[in-house]
């Protein structure tokens, strides 16, 4: 069974910063790639950031220059660190893990719950 847990949303004021992390647990022999994506009221989930098992990244127009996504191999964890955060990046943010296992060897997509942030003006 594999988990994945996402943390540190919240309200902050716009210019604001915010570090969400998500970690997986359970089954994992390893993780190629690792995903942010959100959804705001009234909108389609659209994807903010991805890494690769390798560190190679890619950012949504949106959030270039603010967001950075990184990863922590040896915990199972991706972060995204979020700076001068607008009142338009108000959403669910959700991560997203194609996670390899014994049962999945090509690998199998893993959603967390959800966390909200919510930019204030």
């Amino acid at each position: 069974q594999v988990q994945l847990v996402e943390s540190g949303g919240g309200l902050v004021q716009a210019g604001g910063s915010l570090r969400l992390s998500c970690a997986g647990s359970g089954s994992i022999l390893s993780i190629p790639a690792m995903v942010w994506y959100r959804q705001a009221p009234g909108k389609q989930r659209e994807l903010v950031a991805t890494v690769t098992s390798g560190g190679s990244t890619n950012y949504a127009d949106s959030v270039k220059g603010r967001f950075t996504i990184s990863r922590d191999n040896a915990k199972n964890t991706v972060y995204l660190q979020m700076n001068s955060l607008k009142p338009e990046d108000t959403a669910v943010y959700y991560c997203n893990m194609r996670i390899r296992n014994v049962l999945n060897l090509n690998g199998r997509d893993y959603w967390g719950r959800g966390t909200l942030v919510t930019v204030s003006s």
